[in-house]
């Protein structure tokens, strides 16, 4: 992979290509369903805004959970714990998916599935990060590896469709969830060996309790504005095939769409090292944020399959960039007393606007089509406005993302 991964010798995998493998694996399910979910759905009649509850409930569970599973890693000996545990959970109970056919069935495991895997997430980003942070390791390349895992299945899951018909989808979903659940068992102890310096000990700004850092308005407002910006691309995750697919574009084109997205996600993040800590990152995330206005506006006029590479490359900046920045300014102003509590929190509100955008999405779809991506435009450039008034409330400091600002 990179050389900061690779074992010398014979020596045992490092703890960073141990979580980079299970990285690979953990978005492999998700990265089949965003290609073929709505058109799964659709295919058995499910109306565009019952899709839009399908993908709106397991987040609006996940939301109810996650704080508490958050608070429950911060306080096991390891986080590797709660992570493992909710991987096997999310391995076996996809299975129940290949015995249901209309709405309430497919509702009600689609979520069961989707909740173990999704709320151990933030426990896992915390995890990591503490981890590379504490190695002096990168977290943007081993994160890559997921993306790389999602993208894979972005692209192939068409073609599997093609030639093996769309019954292949639960089969393929249920195969990638025990492959996660495998992979999970290998995964290293994450916490610092005690008696080791950790980011709290050397860093004397770092919150250690969760309401320290949530009384501050220029610490939530980027989280905020960002959240409602990763709501957008939910969106896209949710209808983006079914809308492309309604404009003629066939699924061996939608596939390859949608991987070229993650493509330029993953080179994000593998670059991320090279310039992440040289501008702020509230500055980086304002920039996500205002090239989404832009992306969405391009979908919303329902462009030429060439002018949607260009704008599916643009994931580059609207996901990954602000992604980074907020994982980032999130790990250096906590401790690890919360890094999972924290993490979850940010998560938490990223759902809420996925959920509100979910529901409100199928509906304008419904009626507007394509053109309910202006919507999103104009709730991406709400989320810059919240940026912008953290920069405008506190400024960042000369040493940008190493700082925290």
């Amino acid at each position: 992979m990179t050389g900061s991964l690779k074992s010398a010798g014979s020596a045992p995998p490092t703890p960073e290509l141990r979580t980079t493998a299970f990285y690979f694996t953990y978005f492999m399910g998700p990265g089949a369903a965003v290609m073929f979910l709505p058109i799964w759905l659709s295919e058995k009649g499910i109306t565009t805004e019952q899709i839009g509850i399908i993908n709106a409930v397991p987040v609006l569970t996940i939301l109810a959970f996650n704080l508490i599973i958050g608070r429950v890693a911060d306080r096991a000996r390891d986080w590797r714990q709660v992570i493992v545990i909710g991987a096997l959970i999310a391995g076996i109970v996809p299975i129940g998916l290949l015995f249901v056919n209309e709405f309430w069935g497919i509702l009600l495991f689609w979520t069961l599935s989707s909740l173990p895997g999704g709320a151990v997430g933030p426990v896992l980003e915390a995890a990591t990060m503490r981890m590379t942070r504490r190695n002096g390791s990168d977290f943007g390349t081993i994160r890559a590896w997921g993306t790389v895992g999602y993208m894979l299945f972005n692209g192939l899951t068409g073609f599997l469709v093609v030639w093996f018909g769309s019954g292949i989808f639960v089969p393929l979903f249920i195969g990638l969830a025990l492959l996660r659940a495998g992979a999970a068992l290998q995964l290293p102890a994450f916490r610092a060996p005690p008696g080791q310096p950790t980011v709290a000990a050397s860093t004397g700004s770092s919150a250690s309790r969760l309401g320290e850092i949530l009384t501050r308005p220029w610490f939530v407002l980027p989280l905020l504005g960002f959240a409602i910006v990763y709501g957008t691309h939910i969106i896209l995750n949710a209808f983006g095939s079914l809308i492309w697919k309604e404009q003629g574009i066939s699924e061996q084109v939608i596939g390859p769409l949608i991987a070229l997205g993650s493509a330029a996600e993953a080179a994000m993040m593998f670059a991320w090292k090279r310039f992440g800590g040289r501008v702020s990152a509230r500055k980086l995330i304002l920039v996500s944020a205002l090239v989404s206005v832009v992306r969405w506006v391009g979908m919303a006029l329902s462009p030429p399959v060439w002018v949607l590479v260009f704008l599916q490359l643009g994931q580059s900046v609207t996901f990954a960039l602000g992604y980074l920045g907020c994982v980032h300014f999130i790990a250096n102003w906590t401790s690890e007393d919360i890094a999972a509590e924290t993490q979850s929190l940010f998560v938490v509100v990223q759902q809420v606007m996925a959920v509100a955008g979910l529901v409100a999405f199928g509906w304008l779809t419904g009626f507007f089509g394509a053109q309910a991506y202006f919507f999103a435009a104009g709730a991406a450039l709400l989320g810059a406005f919240f940026i912008w008034v953290s920069l405008r409330l506190m400024q960042p400091k000369e040493s940008a993302v190493s700082s925290g600002s």
